[in-house]
């Protein structure tokens, strides 16, 4: 037998992923904060709580219809913040560039993190460099670090309940399928554009609007499937989710049908969950409607009582199926 080697899908935010970092990561490193496992760590830091946050971008190609890797880093790195209730502030910004990358490139890169990091509030604090031979890595690749300060607590599965609704504040698998669509040189008939934003200041609106809000991810890797088996996973309750409530544009609908993706499997770069209790959920979907990064919220499920540890699908044909986290790779590198 040889020796066990590490696959493109121990990244893809799938079942592979999450036992690598369960049986390898968390059993050698893990401690009472990283064990949490949420998008940011909260620590306490004198008598204040700071959400930290890390992430590395390889996404290919560099630049895609809606965004790339320089804002694309910014954006990331907010979001984990933000969706973790905290204010983000400062973020550092690690290169590894490859040796003859045109250096207009590396200027439109830097443009756009200044304009991205404007855009989101957050500043640049620090920094590293490094150049390897060429052929080390491909063009570019970028690892930031966040830190924010919190300011909305309880934000934990311990606290959701039976009947909560599940929200999500726009169309899904839109980042995937415009890095696809330029990587592969495809095009449809209505053009994608990845949804790569902040959502700091929406999500600041929304939990202003509600003291109710048990819980909040960004289906990143993974996309709305993996982000739902996150969440169930302690097999506390269910997910039900409704097919006809989930929003998927006409553009990465055709891209599925063409090429036999699953839109709920799709990574999201611009889009959050939202786990509310019932009776604030039209609330925070109205107040979602008003930001421009909200237009298009809805109630996609809730939480149930029955099939615990179990994500589940209202189909659009009156049926139900088990939506399970994917075991390997549908799209490399897409952030």
């Amino acid at each position: 037998m040889g020796k066990e080697k590490i696959l493109l899908s121990h990244g893809s935010g799938g079942k592979l992923m999450h036992n690598l970092i369960d049986t390898l990561f968390l059993k050698e490193l893990g401690n009472e904060i990283s064990r949490k496992k949420n998008d940011s760590a909260v620590i306490n830091i004198g008598n204040k709580k700071i959400a930290f946050t890390t992430d590395s971008y390889v996404v290919n190609p560099i630049f895609f219809p809606g965004g790339d890797i320089g804002s694309l880093a910014i954006h990331g790195t907010v979001n984990d913040l933000a969706v973790c209730g905290a204010r983000p502030l400062y973020i550092s910004l690690g290169m590894i560039i490859e040796e003859g990358l045109d250096m207009d490139i590396l200027k439109r890169i830097t443009a756009s993190i200044k304009a991205a990091s404007k855009r989101s509030g957050i500043k640049v604090v620090t920094g590293d460099m490094k150049v390897v031979e060429k052929g080390s890595c491909d063009k570019i690749f970028i690892n930031s670090s966040g830190i924010g300060e919190l300011y909305y607590r309880g934000l934990s599965t311990d606290n959701i309940k039976a009947g909560d609704a599940i929200i999500i504040n726009g169309g899904i698998g839109e980042h995937a399928i415009s890095v696809l669509s330029k990587r592969e040189g495809i095009r449809f008939s209505s053009a994608v554009k990845s949804d790569s934003a902040p959502l700091s200041a929406l999500i600041t609106k929304i939990l202003k609007a509600s003291g109710k809000v048990r819980l909040m991810r960004d289906p990143t890797r993974g996309g709305v499937a993996t982000t739902l088996n996150e969440i169930v996973k302690d097999g506390k309750f269910g997910v039900s989710i409704d097919e006809k409530s989930i929003p998927v544009k006409r553009g990465v609908r055709e891209a599925c049908e063409l090429l036999g993706f699953d839109p709920l499997y799709l990574a999201c770069e611009g889009r959050v969950l939202i786990v509310v209790a019932k009776e604030d959920a039209k609330k925070v979907v109205n107040v979602m409607k008003k930001d421009a990064l909200g237009r298009d919220a809805r109630i996609i499920g809730r939480i149930i009582k029955e099939h615990k540890a179990r994500v589940c699908l209202n189909t659009s044909l009156g049926g139900r199926r088990i939506v399970d986290m994917l075991s390997g790779e549908q799209l490399p590198r897409i952030c």
